[in-house]
């Protein structure tokens, strides 16, 4: 029996709607937007065009964007300079640092110097340090997107198996942190876990962010787990005509998986609106927490 399909674009429209109704109380409240201020230092595509889809994102539920550019070779001071002006702005209510930065750049040290409360990415270490004490206001959009479609599932958490595969600071390690605080039982994995499929077989709750296409297959899947692909890959294969095309996939093998899972997110369409609504949401949550 195929498993059920964990919608990200439904439950990222159902986070839209809720956050352009709080941008509207705010706007009659205080009598401006929200605005969030994306930092961008490099020509690469990727990231332009992540820039683009925030804009079109926050013009959707009606927060202010700014796209602030700066040279591809700016250096360290130059763009801490930029962040320092930022966060003593009192109409910037979020900054987001868009990467590749350029070389010799320090990303860690950069975000740093991000205010906690107009850390909308939530991937500072203040933020993941409050994150640790159980004290967060914002939580880092990733890892929120893939906690919010595991319970989208309506199995409940408590007291079940999780195992993160991936264990990097803005994805599995913030996750299990989640996690753990929801009562599952949490198992991270990585490159060097012996026998991955067996560890991944306990899991009530699979959360896969291992950067590498469909690694996981049927054997790593206990049957009618929960099962939430964070990867996103872009792989060029042999279509049905025997040409070669390029497809989005993710982490796991889904037509394998999804004959074995409870639950489980498609790629594209599963993990990545939803995290881009929940960046909406902590830029909602900053301004409320600020007025």
């Amino acid at each position: 029996m195929a498993a059920n399909i964990l919608d990200g674009k439904q439950l990222a429209g159902q986070i839209r709607q809720d956050v352009a109704s709080q941008v509207q109380a705010l706007v009659t409240r205080l009598g401006r937007q929200p605005k969030l201020v994306a930092l961008l230092a490099t020509e690469d595509p990727g990231a332009n065009l992540y820039a683009g889809s925030q804009k079109k994102a926050c013009a959707n539920v009606g927060i202010d964007f700014e796209l602030l550019t700066a040279a591809p070779n700016s250096s360290q001071a130059d763009l801490a300079a930029l962040v320092d002006k930022l966060n003593t702005d009192p109409a910037v209510t979020g900054i987001m640092i868009h990467v590749p930065l350029p070389a010799g750049v320090n990303h860690l040290a950069l975000q740093s110097r991000v205010r906690p409360e107009k850390d909308v990415e939530a991937t500072g270490p203040t933020s993941l340090g409050l994150l640790l004490h159980r004290q967060a206001v914002l939580l880092p959009s990733t890892p929120a997107a893939a906690f919010e479609l595991a319970r989208m599932s309506q199995v409940p958490m408590e007291g079940a198996r999780a195992v993160v595969i991936g264990r990097s600071v803005v994805v599995g390690k913030p996750l299990a942190l989640m996690l753990v605080d929801a009562h599952c039982t949490v198992t991270v994995c990585h490159t060097r876990t012996r026998d991955l499929p067996a560890v991944a077989r306990q899991a009530d709750f699979l959360f896969v962010a291992a950067g590498r296409p469909r690694i996981v297959g049927a054997d790593y899947i206990k049957p009618g787990a929960v099962v939430v692909d964070i990867g996103i890959n872009q792989v060029t294969e042999a279509g049905p005509d025997g040409k070669q095309v390029t497809r989005t996939v993710g982490d796991v093998d889904y037509a394998a998986a999804s004959q074995i899972a409870g639950h489980i997110t498609p790629v594209p369409g599963g993990v990545g609106p939803v995290t881009v609504a929940m960046l909406l949401r902590n830029i909602v949550t900053a301004a409320k927490s600020r007025a």
